[in-house]
């Protein structure tokens, strides 16, 4: 039996947290000396496409750089992720889910990767909701081959972000959840009859609701309140202070309190120091010293999102937007809800996926992550 102690999130009472081969045995009170960290369950992130120099979509992936990508990603208190594979020639897709399944013969891999979130290529064509998605790979669902990507993942592509404006797309959610594989609205300029029936057809999310929009809209009619008003639409956001302003997301959590989860989005440039890099989409991008990935030649527009899930919560917190304790669920518990991860929890007999940090002066710091019960990382100023 293994343990861990520190103030449990909620009321930062001192806890202690033990378990076995894997999950939570017990969790009780502790009267001892206990460290001044606070404990919580492991971040779980539903879009990454890349982190720290690597990416998922682009050429040179291998199983070894999934591996250390998944390791980078523990640091950051990640312990359960979704590697977000973009609109790309179908043969490149098949390149990257191999790697990811190669690299899932770690069984601590495997159980990092909760699953892929395939987003595109079944998106919208026009300008604005396709966001910086290839236009010439845009597509119609297609059931046959969504199947060979899914036999290439072996089952592993739980959740994937689609356009309900084709005609196409009832009949393609409708098979895609009799699979087990949940279906978000993104990318899409679709009406509100159209998502209507995409939830009748059993859509349950909307991937980064509020972004990959045109620029102006109809202010009464239009896809973003067609989804804010849909009770069964749970949303995730990317609460990075960029791709949202605050008074946008006070909103969206209000409206949608208890069904909205924060994703980081990362690309391979999130973890990099400022600078003028290169992107296989983008071109020539500038990451600035305050966090903005954005197109060098073009200051105005972003070019993803260079931030993690913890500083999504520093965001939010420190805005006032909502507590610590809630946005932290937003990145662990209302994930694993949306996702029906059932072994994600906290508490007795769910995996000991658990962080231990600080927070203080507006900044949360990583102390120690454990991953189904494995200490994967450790702040060596950690006193023990």
């Amino acid at each position: 039996m293994e343990s861990v102690v520190g103030k449990h999130y909620k009321d930062k009472s001192p806890i202690l947290i033990e378990f076995m081969d894997g999950y939570i045995q017990k969790i009780s009170p502790f009267s001892g000396k206990a460290t001044s960290g606070i404990l919580g369950p492991g971040f779980v992130d539903l879009q990454v496409n890349g982190f720290n120099g690597f990416d998922f979509n682009e050429e040179g992936l291998s199983p070894a750089k999934v591996v250390k990508l998944t390791k980078d990603l523990w640091k950051e208190g990640v312990t359960t992720y979704f590697p977000t594979l973009i609109t790309n020639d179908k043969e490149k897709i098949h390149t990257s889910i191999k790697c990811i399944v190669k690299a899932c013969e770690d069984s601590l891999i495997e159980d990092s990767i909760g699953g892929i979130h395939l987003e595109g290529p079944f998106l919208s064509k026009k300008d604005g909701p396709r966001g910086a998605h290839p236009k010439n790979y845009i597509q119609a669902p297609n059931w046959e081959l969504f199947c060979q990507w899914q036999d290439t993942a072996q089952g592993r592509i739980k959740l994937i972000t689609i356009s309900p404006e084709w005609s196409e797309s009832s009949k393609f959610i409708e098979k895609c959840v009799a699979s087990g594989v949940k279906v978000a609205i993104g990318h899409t300029a679709a009406t509100g009859e159209q998502i209507t029936e995409a939830v009748k057809a059993g859509a349950s999310m909307s991937t980064h609701l509020g972004n990959a929009t045109h620029l102006s809209l109809p202010r009464h009619s239009n896809y973003i309140w067609d989804q804010l008003a849909n009770e069964r639409l749970w949303c995730s956001l990317i609460a990075d202070g960029f791709h949202l302003p605050e008074s946008i997301l006070k909103v969206f959590l209000k409206v949608k309190k208890g069904q909205s989860l924060l994703v980081s989005d990362s690309t391979k440039f999130a973890g990099l120091p400022p600078g003028v890099y290169n992107s296989h989409i983008g071109g020539e991008i500038e990451l600035t010293k305050g966090g903005r990935l954005q197109m060098r030649n073009a200051p105005k527009m972003l070019a993803g999102s260079a931030k993690t899930l913890r500083w999504c919560i520093e965001h939010l917190v420190r805005n006032e937007l909502t507590s610590l304790e809630n946005s932290l669920e937003m990145c662990t518990l209302k994930p694993a809800e949306v996702m029906e991860l059932g072994t994600l929890g906290f508490e007795r007999n769910k995996k000991a996926d658990l962080i231990l940090f600080e927070y203080s002066n507006g900044n949360l710091k990583i102390l120690k992550t454990i991953k189904s019960g494995k200490v994967v990382y450790e702040d060596q100023q950690l006193d023990n």
